[in-house]
């Protein structure tokens, strides 16, 4: 549906920001439209979280103008984003997980009566929102009992409560499964019928084309394009937002793929994973997908011995490991790059040296005493190898641009002289540019002799980069997929729902 005739319902105009030594945004402009989805769009680094932390009053702009209904607004903090008829939804949910839905709701602005809460009337108002929403999540529930996806409506009902107009969206999808997916856009869709203006942020270019209805991009912190998104094919977007021309999405295949290196036989914990066999190759990226809960993830961090397993045995060029532990997969030259590096990949207030020397301490001291000098050389050959963009080696890893966080976690593997790499969704939250720059370096220790075990969610990116694929479903393999480029999307989908 497109805007209605007349002043836009936001405009931000000549948008300036400059941090010490940064600067953010250079003279950006942004129009929104009343019923309208933008998708903002721009790689890591290129001024998005900047220019909507201006609008949700978290910045100061030092120069531009912002604009509702044609009328010039003062946002200078969240509050008077808020009155404006502003809300944004972040990827970290700003709810109080012990309070209860409808607490959540109305924190701040409580129904009372004779200055007694009036819970009945805020249980009233909270189904009411939700009815316009189309879901039914009980206002008693405590959200820290909800799913993500729960979470997240409970978010756009606040927003809806506080008569929002005007909702921002910051990769909405990341946590949650594709039903789940399919259900927020439905909501989107059914929010821009009301008259909303919604602005998408997502690295997921299948859910711009499916939901939106024009597209911003930024680059290095200025506009560089913008289209209908009917008017725009993938690859015209991908080269908007990279500024190169990427001539293939995935990098080809290098190299031939050779014997059995990892074998996991009748791998079994209680119903999360029951009876799972299969082998990964030297040379080959083998590509384990499936619905979100199929198994997976419990699936690697039984080889990598995050968790015990019950039954079966890890077998490595035909050696059978004992691993009971991290610390025992790592001696076997096993690395995990787990599905969320922030919270178990890296340790965020360190520094990128620091995070990198964690797992390679045993050849980097001696005595208890780590040697400085071989620490600074061996970060700063990997760095260098696997471009990895910071300003110092001190650099806090929380700081970096989820690639750059990545490319961190990989340096420590590699170091440790892996020889079985397992990628646990390696490019959620990362922008276009850097997933090339990802798959790259994986076909490239493929073409080494690596053997690559690769869980995703993302069926672009299986049948791009897997030269097997292991489909699960409810803690079982239900299919096997040899002839990867004739696959499709559909087919990987039957054997999840099996």
């Amino acid at each position: 549906m497109a805007g209605t005739p007349g002043n836009p319902l936001l405009e931000m105009r000549g948008v300036a920001k400059t941090f010490p030594g940064v600067k953010a945004l250079t003279d950006v402009a942004l129009t929104l439209q009343r019923g309208e989805i933008l998708a903002l769009l721009g790689e890591n680094g290129a001024g998005k979280s900047t220019l909507i932390k201006i609008l949700g009053g978290a910045h100061s702009p030092d120069k531009g103008e912002i604009l509702i209904d044609g009328r010039e607004v003062d946002i200078h903090s969240p509050v008077s984003s808020q009155a404006a008829g502003i809300a944004i939804i972040y990827q970290e949910f700003n709810l109080v997980p012990a309070l209860s839905v409808s607490d959540n709701i109305f924190l701040g602005q409580e129904k009372t009566r004779f200055g007694i809460l009036n819970r009945a009337e805020e249980r009233k108002k909270t189904r009411e929102l939700f009815q316009r929403l189309e879901v039914d999540i009980d206002p008693d529930a405590i959200c820290n009992t909800l799913t993500v996806a729960q979470q997240q409506i409970v978010e756009i009902a606040k927003a809806l409560h506080l008569n929002a107009r005007i909702l921002v969206m910051d990769e909405p999808s990341a946590a949650l499964t594709g039903q789940e997916v399919e259900r927020l856009k439905d909501i989107a869709r059914e929010l821009r019928s009301q008259g909303i203006g919604i602005i998408y942020i997502s690295h997921r270019l299948e859910e711009i084309f499916s939901l939106c209805d024009r597209v911003t991009v930024l680059r290095d912190g200025q506009n560089v394009g913008e289209a209908k998104v009917d008017e725009i094919n993938r690859q015209q977007l991908i080269e908007m937002m990279v500024g190169r021309e990427l001539k293939d999405e995935f990098p080809p295949r290098q190299g031939a793929v050779g014997g059995t290196k990892l074998e996991v036989k009748n791998l079994s914990r209680g119903e999360v994973v029951r009876d799972v066999s299969f082998e990964v190759r030297e040379g080959e990226i083998l590509a384990l997908t499936g619905l979100m809960g199929a198994g997976r993830t419990e699936t690697v961090r039984l080889i990598f011995g995050a968790d015990p397993r019950e039954s079966g045995s890890i077998l490595l060029e035909g050696r059978e490991l004992r691993i009971d532990s991290p610390r025992d997969a790592i001696a076997e030259r096993i690395g995990l790059l787990t599905e969320d590096r922030k919270l178990q990949g890296l340790v965020l207030p360190h520094s990128v040296r620091e995070n990198f020397a964690l797992p390679n301490l045993n050849w980097l001291s001696r005595g208890g005493i780590v040697n400085g000098r071989q620490e600074r050389e061996a970060f700063d050959e990997y760095a260098s190898s696997l471009k990895i963009k910071i300003p110092h080696r001190e650099q806090a890893a929380r700081n970096l641009s989820g690639g750059n966080q990545q490319k961190v976690v990989l340096a420590k593997w590699l170091a440790r002289n892996c020889e079985v790499l397992i990628f646990d969704e390696p490019t959620r939250g990362i922008d276009v540019g850097a997933k090339y720059e990802i798959y790259c370096l994986m076909r490239e220790l493929a073409a080494k002799g690596r053997c690559i075990l690769m869980i995703s969610s993302e069926l672009p990116e299986v049948l791009g980069m897997a030269d097997r694929i292991l489909v699960m479903h409810e803690g079982r393999i239900t299919g096997e997929i040899t002839d990867v480029p004739s696959a499709t999307q559909e087919q990987i989908m039957e054997l999840a729902v099996k």
